[in-house]
């Protein structure tokens, strides 16, 4: 059971293992693309190349697709980053449950972004966990963990890329355990505990009076999505990854300067930061040179 491209590693990863994907469940078809035209998501390609049969309920509470589920008779059900919750009526067929894996170390990060608040928060060390699926947000007692260090250039993408992968030996090396019945889940600690709720679009904004640490990781964090943004001239601009400039240049929050040739900073609340590649609306990512000489920005001019 997945839906995005995170989930593509442990569906191959399945794929390839001594066990049988007997079916693929994943959300159904959706628009997609700059386009906006309908298309199946990665994980439903995947299996659709593979000739797997593929289940599309719009919740997975349906009858239909229940019965469904009855009916491919699953042993085990593996679960990553499907998009919905599954209902208790699902949880009780298969017969040795639903394993999830989660992209950090419970009970660290329970929800929807585990990934993007590790980095908003500065974590150092992060990682994947399998656990057994209960009707709680990512409570189920846990099979087995997989560290990743995260590096000062991360943005989520690059981590969720590194996570899927060792993740994906995880969860299969987690169900050789439970075939063999030589793994037992065990409780989380109590300890620990927090809540990684999906981040909006508002989230997503910079505020320009925060320290320059703090803009610095929003923008890894939110990095390809939602994508972090400001407004310039009224008009919203989105931004990729920063760099933490030592200069001590005086510009007031969300002030642009230039730097030197090509290199373009803004004020922060502490250090002014050096802006990457820029995306203004209606256009492609450019180096942010070539925005501003095509914005032909003036001295005092700011990102709000």
């Amino acid at each position: 059971m997945g839906t995005p491209e995170a989930a593509l590693p442990s569906l191959e990863a399945l794929l390839a293992s001594r066990h049988e994907v007997v079916a693929v469940v994943t959300r159904p078809d959706a628009p997609a693309g700059r386009g906006r035209h309908v298309a199946m998501s990665p994980v439903a390609q995947r299996a659709a190349d593979a000739g797997i049969e593929t289940l599309k309920p719009q919740r997975p509470s349906e009858p239909d697709f229940l019965t469904r589920l009855k009916q491919v008779d699953p042993d085990c059900c593996p679960v990553v980053a499907y998009g919905a919750l599954v209902p208790r009526a699902a949880l009780d067929i298969p017969r040795f449950g639903w394993v999830n894996l989660h992209f950090s170390l419970l009970p660290a990060w329970r929800g929807a972004a585990p990934v993007q608040h590790a980095l908003s928060h500065g974590d150092d060390v992060t990682g994947a966990s399998t656990f057994q699926l209960e009707e709680g947000l990512d409570t189920g007692p846990v099979f087995g963990l997989v560290t990743e260090t995260i590096r000062p250039t991360d943005t989520s993408g690059d981590l969720l890329d590194r996570l899927s992968r060792s993740g994906a030996g995880l969860l299969v090396a987690t169900l050789d355990g439970i075939e063999d019945g030589t793994l037992r889940p065990q409780p989380q600690p109590t300890d620990g505990v927090s809540l990684a709720p999906k981040i909006t679009v508002e989230d997503a904004r910079v505020d320009w009076s925060a320290p320059a640490l703090r803009i610095d990781r929003l923008v890894r964090a939110c990095t390809p999505a939602p994508g972090a943004w400001t407004t310039f001239d009224g008009a919203r601009i989105k931004l990729g990854p920063v760099r933490q400039s030592t200069r001590e240049d005086t510009l007031e929050d969300g002030e642009i300067g230039k730097a030197g040739k090509g290199e373009w900073l803004v004020g922060t609340g502490s250090n002014p930061v050096l802006l990457g590649q820029v995306k203004p609306e209606g256009k492609g990512w450019m180096r942010a040179a070539d925005w501003a000489n095509g914005a032909r920005l003036q001295a005092g001019q700011r990102f709000v």
